[in-house]
């Protein structure tokens, strides 16, 4: 066991299976009290069964990201849980598969809800409880698709994701920005991490069999073509990020946006 967040509390949303569950396990190897979050209970508290089947500590609280009444009473039951809050990890949030002009406006306003008005409701949230533990961490969960566009030909060869995601993204790169602002002035350092091709139950489009074997990401040819270092990603890869930007050894670091995709450029 590490002890880059020895006694620190973390919440990660999402915390049920890709990202968040290998952030949840990251953090608790490294000294972390977890408060794994998400809406799917039985995956949730599988996560955190493990976590202390080896040895670190953990808890799953059940929330729903995009209803701000859920999301003030499960952050309220996390603060009691250890009696603090230290880090937070936004990482819930999903896509969709329509494409502009044709996405429909209650399937845009769904992804909105859930990417950059779930980040929102849980930083708001959890923010005073971060301030009374005296200053801490936030890292925000983006996408390479806040900071790339496609051309007609990439579209028609490799496909793309909903405009409302794209929106979502760029959306809480921009929050991320701000909060990283607001802040410097009570000690919280606001982080945002952009996965590329990284192989996780929700990225495979049902080809995904486990953390090893990975499966293929739905935007494969897409990435293949791009990036600068052959094959995908595991969890792994952001999680350590997500470490990194949460623990003292960046602390001098506040308001990036990262990605972790292998080396693709950074416009079309």
């Amino acid at each position: 066991m590490g002890e880059r967040l020895k006694d620190k509390v973390a919440i990660v949303t999402g915390g049920n299976s890709g990202i968040g569950a290998e952030t949840g396990r990251t953090f608790a190897r490294e000294g972390a009290k977890v408060i794994l979050m998400a809406r799917r209970e039985e995956q949730g508290k599988a996560v955190a069964q493990e976590i202390r089947d080896a040895g670190g500590a953990a808890h799953f609280v059940g929330c729903d990201v995009g209803d701000n009444d859920s999301v003030q009473a499960a952050v309220a039951e996390a603060a009691e849980i250890y009696g603090r809050v230290d880090v937070l990890f936004n990482n819930a949030g999903g896509g969709a598969g329509s494409s502009f002009p044709n996405e429909p406006i209650e399937e845009f306003q769904r992804v909105i809800q859930i990417n950059l008005t779930g980040t929102f409701f849980v930083s708001q949230a959890v923010w005073p409880h971060i301030v009374a533990a005296g200053g801490g961490a936030v890292v925000n969960m983006s996408s390479l698709a806040a900071q790339r566009g496609f051309s007609p030909a990439m579209k028609a060869e490799y496909g793309a994701t909903a405009s409302s995601y794209y929106a979502a993204k760029a959306g809480v790169d921009a929050l991320t920005r701000y909060m990283a602002g607001v802040g410097g002035e009570v000690n919280i350092r606001v982080n945002c991490v952009r996965p590329g091709q990284i192989l996780t139950p929700g990225a495979t489009g049902g080809t995904y069999k486990s953390e090893e074997e990975g499966g293929n990401h739905v935007f494969k040819r897409m990435f293949d073509f791009n990036q600068i270092l052959p094959g995908a990603g595991r969890s792994e890869d952001v999680a350590n990020l997500v470490l990194f930007l949460s623990c003292d050894e960046s602390k001098f670091i506040t308001g990036e946006m990262i990605n972790v995709d292998g080396g693709v450029p950074a416009k079309l």
